[in-house]
């Protein structure tokens, strides 16, 4: 074997290495977002939607503030010589990302907050995970990337599950369901942006000035249209910290790190096994129950995930 061959084999290791390594880092984040569905629907006892989500979004940004001096000092990177020029281009790239992240990551998880008081926690994990179906459309007519068949025989089953999960008998769909279905939209353009800034800027930086922004965006209407009081703040502490902390500082990041380099369709179909996660979280700590025509949507969407993660045959 040739040097050049054996570097081939070392970096097609490392490549593999680095796939497992995010596919984990995305596998994390669902399981925390799907707890997070609960930690939702719990808080909507003290507080309104828009409040809930600028505390949740605030705390997520002042929890990364020392984990980025922290991550700088334990990892330093290496400082490359830019001139001033490069570095404004630099900060205007991480500030664009940040603030475009921010302002659709803003808009999905209030229309979510608002739909998951007029649904359950597991219609409306299913429902958000549409973007495993979103996210490759948009791909494809947007971007001209290409999808393998087993992924659009996925996206059929998934389109099947989602009907025998949000329409009922009498071919309509619940007001909740639909603004959990707008959130879904909404995310999948959120994850094709992070997509394009993600490897090109600080992941961390990008995440807490995201958090931020959408704190900033919830802020403007929970000002004027709910009456923020304290006492029922400080009564939802719970749900709001584990919103904050865990769904907010901890899994967004995670995400964008978790997705470098990886491709946006795969990373959206690890994302939503935070659906099948709500359903448990929310059988387990609120007692919720689905009817059988809900279980089988859930039994095709989760066969769609499953088949979907299947390696292409060569």
């Amino acid at each position: 074997m040739t040097k050049d061959e054996r570097m081939g084999v070392y970096d097609k290791a490392m490549n593999h290495k680095l796939q497992l390594r995010n596919s984990f880092l995305l596998l994390l984040t669902a399981a925390i977002w799907g707890v997070a569905f609960v930690a939702q629907s719990v808080g909507m006892d003290y507080v309104g939607p828009f409040t809930f989500n600028m505390i949740r979004s605030v705390i997520g940004g002042i929890v990364l503030i020392p984990c980025i001096f922290l991550l700088d000092k334990i990892s330093p990177k290496e400082k490359k010589e830019l001139s001033a020029k490069e570095q404004k281009k630099e900060r205007k790239t991480l500030l664009t990302g940040g603030i475009c992240c921010g302002i659709l990551l803003a808009f999905a998880t209030n229309f979510q907050q608002i739909g998951i008081q007029y649904t359950t926690v597991g219609r409306a994990g299913f429902i958000t995970a549409c973007y495993i179906i979103i996210v490759p459309l948009i791909g494809i007519t947007f971007f001209k990337k290409k999808c393998r068949s087993t992924i659009w025989l996925a996206v059929i089953l998934a389109l099947v599950g989602l009907y025998l999960l949000c329409i009922t008998e009498e071919f309509s769909i619940g007001y909740g369901d639909f603004l959990v279905l707008i959130c879904s939209f909404l995310f999948s353009l959120h994850i094709l942006v992070i997509d394009y800034f993600s490897p090109l800027v600080d992941g961390v930086k990008m995440s807490c000035i995201q958090f931020f922004v959408c704190g900033i965006v919830s802020g403007i209407p929970a000002l004027f249209t709910e009456t923020i009081v304290w006492t029922n703040v400080l009564q939802a502490w719970m749900p709001v910290l584990y919103a904050g902390v865990m769904s907010c500082g901890v899994a967004y990041t995670l995400q964008i790190v978790g997705q470098k380099n990886m491709n946006p369709t795969v990373a959206s179909l690890i994302l939503s096994l935070e659906s099948c996660i709500a359903v448990l979280a929310g059988w387990i700590i609120l007692g919720e129950s689905l009817t059988s025509r809900e279980v089988k949507g859930c039994i095709l969407m989760f066969a769609a995930i499953v088949l979907a993660q299947m390696p292409e045959k060569k």
